[in-house]
């Protein structure tokens, strides 16, 4: 089987074995499961060893007829756009499995659906064609809604129907824009690049109607404001394991799928570009201040992610290469970020049954390695040089500059109420004397250290070391620049 689909399959093919296992062979699920993941993750490493950085060609490409009558057709493959992100889906997946053996309720469901949400989340970045991206869109809806509605909080029905009609009503704008593109071409055709290669001759006015239906849907996931409203609670209600998919993966699905959009409809992006900064703009003040007004550390982290996305629209609103690059990389860093960010604060909560900041005092003498995975965490978050987030951001901000002037400045508002919030955190949790209640605390177990030290590892590594991560994605992001006018 060629490694694209073998990564793409391992985990549904896994799902299959699951559920024709008893209910009560509690490990063996878990090993498949994980088991399985860890194939994925394997095998996506492989493609680095292959992957030409020199080129922004497809590669590992495969392609299948589907429904050749309607141009549909199974495509597959991979540029330095999708490379990073397949590589950042199948480590955060394989993470929240290893957190998962805590989940003790209906096992072989859980791991099915989580495993079915692996599937899709790859057939995302490695579609190629729209068709095929559109069903793996959808198809990550249904295990996403469950696993928040059968093992979330107390208010997971109502974090569920929030969830699955916002992404719903989204994606029936997407494939509006899908149809829209489709029937333009001639002949029609669903592949994207060929779509992009006849989308150069489309009229400007064309371009906008079906942009802004793929806005749409791509705002809703991501999240931009006001199409935000189901993030926090999502967050808050969903299991630690789905905590860190959702943030560390699903999100980025949306700034993906705009970066592919730019590719098939450029003119439409540069006439929306002056929105798309003000709207990432309002998302790194807005998430940043609704970030450090909370109290409960699940709802801050989920804030955050509002903040930390609206840098990935100001680079690509930037229409150059850097700001590009910023954009990317900051997908790639903040996955792996705030997934070990939710991963401590679900360690935590399971000890203690409370996430208010307010309850906390002195854990660094209890649990040290806890405090210092979490110091990390909160200080790569605000992007202090030296760990990964500060890369990505240094991008965007060049890159927004170079554009935009000094409307840039607005971020750096951002960055400084991220840094506020983020060293109260760590002062208040960690410092000062310790609470009575929390005599009895026991620090991470192995289990939790084996799924928070490669996290931990990346950071570091990519914030010492970002030339590993930049040189795959330059290629292609060097041609997706050629697109648009020097500004």
């Amino acid at each position: 089987m060629p490694i694209l689909s073998a990564i793409l399959w391992t985990p549904l093919a896994a799902l299959l074995v699951v559920l024709l296992l008893p209910g009560r062979a509690v490990t063996a699920i878990r090993g498949v499961a994980i088991g399985a993941a860890a194939i994925s993750f394997g095998l996506s490493l492989t493609l680095l060893f292959g992957f030409d950085r020199t080129t922004a060609s497809l590669q590992f490409e495969e392609r299948y007829p589907w429904i050749p009558e309607l141009g549909m057709t199974y495509a597959i493959g991979v540029d330095g756009l999708s490379l990073p992100l397949l590589l950042l889906c199948t480590l955060v997946t394989l993470v929240a499995l290893i957190v998962s053996t805590g989940i003790v309720e209906r096992v072989k469901a859980y791991f099915a659906f989580f495993l079915l949400l692996e599937f899709a989340m790859l057939g995302v970045f490695l579609a190629q064609d729209w068709f095929l991206f559109y069903v793996f869109w959808e198809v990550s809806l249904v295990p996403m809604f469950f696993l928040i509605g059968l093992w979330g909080g107390a208010r997971r029905d109502l974090a569920t129907m929030s969830f699955f009609l916002y992404t719903l009503g989204g994606s029936i704008f997407m494939l509006l824009g899908i149809i829209a593109v489709y029937l333009n071409a001639d002949p029609h055709t669903f592949d994207m690049r060929e779509l992009a290669e006849r989308g150069r001759d489309w009229t400007v006015a064309f371009q906008i109607g079906p942009f802004l239906a793929f806005f749409v849907g791509f705002a809703v996931k991501i999240p931009v404001f006001p199409l935000h409203g189901w993030l926090p609670l999502a967050h808050v209600e969903a299991p630690t394991p789905v905590s860190i998919v959702l943030s560390g993966v699903l999100l980025k699905m949306g700034a993906y799928g705009l970066l592919r959009v730019a590719d098939l409809l450029p003119g439409a992006l540069e006439w929306f570009a002056p929105v798309l900064l003000a709207l990432g703009l309002v998302n790194i003040i807005y998430g940043a201040l609704l970030a450090w007004r909370q109290t409960d550390l699940k709802a801050m982290v989920a804030f955050s992610s509002i903040d930390h996305m609206g840098f990935v629209l100001v680079g690509i609103a930037a229409l150059n290469v850097i700001g590009f690059t910023g954009a990317l990389l900051m997908m790639v860093t903040h996955g792996i970020i705030t997934g070990t960010l939710f991963l401590l604060v679900g360690a935590l909560y399971d000890r203690t049954h409370t996430r208010e900041l307010g309850d906390y005092g002195g854990l660094m003498s209890r649990m040290p390695l806890f405090s210092i995975l979490l110091t990390l965490a909160m200080l790569a978050s605000m992007g202090l040089p030296g760990l990964a987030q500060f890369v990505s951001e240094f991008h965007v901000l060049v890159g927004g500059f170079q554009s935009w002037g000094l409307f840039v400045i607005v971020a750096l508002i951002g960055i400084l109420i991220t840094a506020a919030y983020s060293l109260r955190v760590i002062g208040r949790a960690l410092m000062g004397p310790l609470d009575p209640r929390w005599a009895g605390l026991s620090d991470l177990s192995a289990r939790e250290l084996v799924a928070a030290l490669p996290l931990a590892a990346a950071t570091i590594a990519i914030g010492l070391f970002p030339s590993a991560v930049l040189e795959l994605m330059t290629a292609t992001l060097a041609e997706l620049g050629t697109l648009f006018v020097a500004r």
